[in-house]
C-alpha cells in the first residue's frame, strides 16, 4: 500500500502488513515485462526481451589521454606485484585453485560471478579457477549466441531457487548465478559495478580495440593482479549492501567545523592539472574538493567514488605513496586520470589526488605534504584515527557509530538516505547506517540482514507495484521501510516492538538524524579550488560529462 509523502509519522493503519507474505523478486525488462515470482516459471525457463539495447556508460565530449595498456603508465605501483599474482600469467585463476562444477565446496557458494569474452574466453570467476570453469563458461556463451541468433537478448534464467542474470557490455559478457534473495535488477546492478571496475583499469575503448583486432584475446594478461580488487568489490556488496542499493556513499561522522576546515585545506593545496582531491578513511568519505578549471559545475557520481574507494583499499596502497592511471567510467569510460594515492602519517587516512598531467607526481607529492601538515595543525589526524579505531565492523578501520546513540530502544539497525539535500545538482548522494552490533555480530546474521534489506528494497521499488511503506513482522525482527520525497529509510527492530511502537521508534530516529545531519552528511559541498574558467564553452562542455552531471 502507499503512504503519503509528508514527513510526519504514519498512522498504524497506513502501513501494509506483510507478515504472512514473502517478498517477491521482481525484474522489469527493457520491454516492460515483470516476473513477480521467478520460481513459478519452472526449471530452465527463460526471460527474454526483444530489445537488443545494452546499458552503456554515457559518452564524453572530450577525452583524457588514452592508453591501451595502462600498466605501462604506472611509475610507482605494480598491481600484479602488490596482489601476489604473477604479471602476464593468464593461467593463474582469479579465485584460487579448484572450482570444478562437480566440487561440493564450489557449488555451495550462494552467488557466483563470471566474466568472459564474446568468444567464450574466460576472464574472471569469483570462486575457483577459470581454467576449471572454461566448459561452464562455454555453455553460457552458447546460450547467449543461441538467443541472439533468433534476434533476441537473454536477460535472465530462473531455475528452482537459482537466478542466472546475463549482461552484455561491448565484447564482454558478465553472468551472475545466485541463490540469494537479490532480484534480477539488483544482480544486474552488481554486474555493472564489476564491469565498471574492469573499465577503470583498461578503459572501454582499449577493451573494444583489443577484441576488434583479436576476438579470442586473453584479457587476463592485462588484468593480472586486479582480480582481488574485483573480489573486494563483491565482498563489500555482500557485507555492506547500502552503497549499491541506495546509489550513495557513506561519510565519516565528523563535526561540521572540522569537515569544513579539511575541505578548505584541500582547496588551498592545488597543483597543475589537479582535477579532484578526496580525503577518506576506512573506505568512507571525509571530504572532497574539485577544480572548476577542469570539472566546471559538476558533481562526483557515487558509483565512481565507490570504485575509487574500493581501488585504494588494495594492499598496495597500505603505506607510502603510489602513482597510477585510473579511469572513471561514468565520467569518461575511454580515458584516464592520473591518480596519486598516499596514506598519511602511517594512519588509515588516505589522500587521493586525480589529475590530467602524467608528469605531475612531484607536484602531487608536494600537495600531500601540505595536506598532512595542515591536518596535524587542525588535530584531524588524531580525531580520524580515534574514529577509525572505534569500529569493530568487518571492514577494517571503518569509522561509524553505535545504534544506541539514537536513543530509541528496540532499534537494531537502519539505513537512511536523505533526498532533500540542498544544492542538489552539486551534492553527492549519501547515506548513513550504524555499526553492526548484536544481534548482527556473527557473519551468518549479517548475511541474513543483507538479504532482508535486498528484499525490502526490491519490494519498495517494484516496477509492477511500488510501495511507499512496508511493515513486516519476520521471524527474528520487525522490519519497517519507508520512502518519501525527503528520505529513504530501512529499519530493523526488535520482534517485540508493536506497530505503534515501531512508529514511535522511527519518529525518534528521524528526529535524531535531523539533529545530527551536519555530522553525518556533507550538507554543503566545498567550493572549487580555483576561480571559474572564463570560457563559457568549457562550462557547457563539462555540464554534459557522463560522471559529473551539471544542473
Amino acid at each position: 500500500m502507499e503512504a503519503g509523502e509528508d514527513t510526519a509519522a504514519p498512522a498504524p493503519g497506513d502501513a501494509e502488513n506483510l507478515e504472512d507474505t514473502q517478498f517477491p523478486s521482481e525484474e522489469a525488462g527493457d520491454g516492460g515485462g515483470v516476473h513477480e515470482d521467478p520460481t513459478d516459471l519452472g526449471d530452465g525457463s527463460l526471460e527474454e526481451t526483444g530489445s537488443g539495447t545494452n546499458d552503456k556508460p554515457p559518452s564524453l565530449l572530450s577525452s583524457l589521454p588514452q592508453s591501451e595498456s595502462p600498466s605501462c603508465n604506472c611509475e610507482l605501483w605494480d598491481p600484479s606485484a602488490s596482489e601476489n599474482s604473477p604479471t602476464g600469467d593468464p593461467e593463474s585463476g582469479s579465485g584460487g585453485q579448484g572450482g570444478d562444477p562437480s566440487d561440493e565446496d564450489w557449488r555451495s557458494k550462494r552467488k557466483h560471478v563470471f566474466v568472459l569474452s564474446e568468444a567464450g574466453k574466460p576472464i574472471y570467476s569469483r570462486y575457483g579457477s577459470v581454467e576449471a570453469l572454461s566448459t561452464t563458461m562455454g555453455v553460457m556463451t552458447a546460450l547467449v549466441s543461441f538467443v541472439q541468433s533468433a534476434g533476441d537478448v537473454i536477460r535472465a534464467i530462473y531455475a528452482e531457487d537459482h537466478k542466472l542474470v546475463f549482461l552484455q557490455q561491448g565484447p564482454l559478457l558478465l553472468v551472475a548465478v545466485s541463490r540469494t534473495p537479490q532480484s534480477a535488477a539488483q544482480l544486474r546492478r552488481e554486474l555493472l559495478a564489476v564491469h565498471a571496475q574492469i573499465v577503470s583499469t583498461l578503459t572501454r575503448a582499449s577493451v573494444a580495440r583489443i577484441f576488434a583486432r583479436k576476438q579470442n584475446y586473453d584479457l587476463r594478461r592485462l588484468l593480472a593482479g586486479s582480480e582481488s580488487t574485483l573480489d573486494r568489490l563483491l565482498d563489500s556488496v555482500e557485507r555492506d549492501p547500502g552503497a549499491l542499493l541506495l546509489g550513495a556513499v557513506r561519510c565519516v561522522p565528523l563535526a561540521r567545523p572540522l569537515r569544513e576546515a579539511l575541505g578548505a585545506l584541500l582547496r588551498r593545496c592545488t597543483a597543475p592539472g589537479l582535477a579532484l582531491s578526496v580525503l577518506a578513511v576506512g573506505g568512507q568519505l571525509v571530504t572532497a574538493a574539485q577544480e572548476r578549471s577542469v570539472l566546471a559545475e559538476c558533481r562526483l557520481d557515487p558509483a565512481d567514488l565507490q570504485l575509487l574507494l574500493n581501488w585504494v583499499s588494495a594492499p598496495a596502497f597500505a603505506a607510502g605513496e603510489a602513482w597510477a592511471p585510473v579511469c572513471l567510467p561514468r565520467f569518461n569510460p575511454d580515458g584516464f586520470f592520473y591518480a596519486y594515492v598516499a596514506r598519511l602519517d602511517a594512519m588509515p587516512v588516505c589522500l587521493l589526488l586525480l589529475g590530467t598531467d602524467p608528469e605531475a607526481f612531484h607536484d602531487m607529492a608536494t600537495c600531500r605534504r601540505l595536506v598532512e601538515d595542515g591536518m596535524h595543525n587542525l588535530g584531524a589526524m588524531r580525531t580520524l584515527g580515534e574514529a577509525a579505531s572505534f569500529s569493530n565492523a568487518p571492514s577494517a578501520n571503518a569509522p561509524s557509530y553505535s545504534v544506541q546513540a539514537v536513543g530509541a530502544p528496540g532499534l537494531w539497525h537502519f539505513l537512511y538516505k536523505p533526498l532533500d539535500i540542498p544544492d542538489h545538482h552539486r551534492q553527492l548522494p549519501q547515506f548513513t547506517s550504524p555499526e553492526l552490533e548484536a544481534p548482527y555480530s556473527r557473519e551468518e546474521e549479517r548475511q541474513r540482514l543483507s538479504d532482508l534489506y535486498h528484499r525490502l528494497h526490491a519490494r519498495l521499488h517494484s516496477t509492477s507495484r511500488p510501495l511507499r511503506l512496508i511493515y513486516h513482522v519476520a521471524e527474528k525482527e520487525t522490519l519497517l521501510a519507508w520512502v518519501t520525497s525527503k528520505f529513504e529509510l530501512y529499519t530493523c527492530l526488535s520482534p517485540l516492538v508493536t506497530k505503534a511502537g515501531a512508529i514511535l521508534v522511527v519518529t525518534k530516529l528521524l528526529r535524531w538524524v535531523k539533529k545530527e545531519e551536519d555530522r553525518l552528511f556533507i550538507r554543503y559541498p566545498p567550493k572549487y579550488s580555483t576561480p571559474p574558467a572564463a570560457s563559457s564553452a568549457s562550462i557547457d562542455q563539462a555540464s554534459h560529462n557522463g560522471l559529473f552531471s551539471g544542473p
